[in-house]
């Protein structure tokens, strides 16, 4: 089993509770947006680029699992 590493982060004091990467300011959402505009994740911010991979591929995890669960 993968450890899980915290890569998302919300805080009420920090932009309201919008889920942030840890320790920036860089909405989760943008990555997604950032995506869906067909833009290469290797120009996404250089401080969350590597998040932004983690992220993903948790979300990828947690699809499988739940998709077998069904």
């Amino acid at each position: 089993m993968k450890s899980i590493v915290n890569v998302i982060h919300s805080e009420p004091d920090i932009l309201g509770g919008t889920p942030v990467f840890v320790g920036t300011r860089v909405l989760v959402q943008s990555l997604f947006d950032y995506l869906g505009g067909q833009h290469p994740i290797d120009d996404f911010p250089t401080e969350t680029c590597g998040q932004a991979i983690t992220a993903l591929e948790q979300v990828k995890d947690l699809l499988v699992i739940n998709a077998r669960a069904i």
